[in-house]
């Protein structure tokens, strides 16, 4: 598969910092405690301030990078503190009225310890998720059963992007998005991609696009592509110095951290 070409169209500020999908002519962002719907002009008109007040039966305070796949929402929730998570799960939230249907935890076993995405592969109906965790669990994409919530299997990243943020599946291929690069020294952050073809415990991964033409760097975070028109978006984070994860301290000539969903034409 050939790297694809993005080509900026638009930035639009949003409320939230963590994920972006595509949703029936408009948008839904991710916070971390929040969950926030768009029209096509980006508009607000729906939004879930509290989205674990129901259906949890363990304690969560974050969301990571979201999907929609056939009018629901799927996110990684998890309780995370200073780069330390625990009480993973896969929750699950109508896309109309952004509440609650149900959750499944994940499976210990795998040797996950953080979800910083989560994607659906509608072709296979599986559901993927991604580690920002360093060492063995950031290693690794893990898979899951769309209907029965069963844990499957986790396939090895060769090479491994560092602080994987975020993960949509698209065209047959897995995107990445990385916080790799360092924003005290202006570096900019990747998007990678695989494929991972069945049985396969492996897969080749290799970078998709440089996110040099952002306003500011900052932190990636979720992504998102859409069919018609054919397009990417990026959640960028910038203004804020970020430590294992959490936002500290706002950068000089910032009060406050920016979220912007960076939206690119592709050919």
């Amino acid at each position: 598969m050939q790297r694809k070409t993005y080509s900026l169209r638009e930035v639009h500020e949003v409320r939230g910092r963590q994920g972006i999908a595509f949703c029936d002519g408009g948008y839904i962002v991710s916070g971390s405690t929040t969950l926030t719907r768009y029209d096509e002009n980006w508009n607000v008109f729906a939004e879930n301030a509290d989205p674990f007040a129901v259906g949890f039966s363990q304690q969560v305070n974050h969301i990571g990078d979201i999907d929609v796949f056939d009018g629901e929402i799927f996110c990684g929730a998890e309780l995370f503190l200073d780069g330390v998570a625990a009480n993973i799960q896969i929750a699950v939230y109508d896309a109309e009225t952004l509440r609650f249907k149900r959750a499944f935890p994940f499976a210990p076993e795998s040797g996950q310890t953080e979800c910083s995405g989560i994607t659906v592969n509608g072709d296979d109906r599986t559901v993927w998720m991604s580690s920002w965790a360093d060492g063995e669990s950031g290693r690794y994409l893990y898979q899951y059963d769309l209907d029965t919530g069963k844990y499957l299997r986790k396939v090895h990243l060769h090479a491994v992007p560092q602080w994987i943020q975020g993960v949509a599946y698209f065209d047959g291929a897995f995107y990445l998005t990385a916080d790799d690069g360092d924003a005290d020294l202006d570096e900019p952050d990747h998007i990678y991609r695989c494929e991972i073809l069945p049985g396969e415990t492996h897969c080749k991964v290799t970078e998709e696009k440089t996110l040099d033409d952002v306003i500011k760097q900052g932190e990636i975070e979720g992504l998102a592509f859409g069919k018609d028109p054919l397009r990417l978006l990026v959640l960028y984070n910038r203004g804020m110095r970020i430590v294992l994860g959490m936002p500290v301290a706002p950068y000089e000539g910032y009060d406050g951290e920016i979220h912007e969903v960076f939206v690119y034409d592709i050919s």
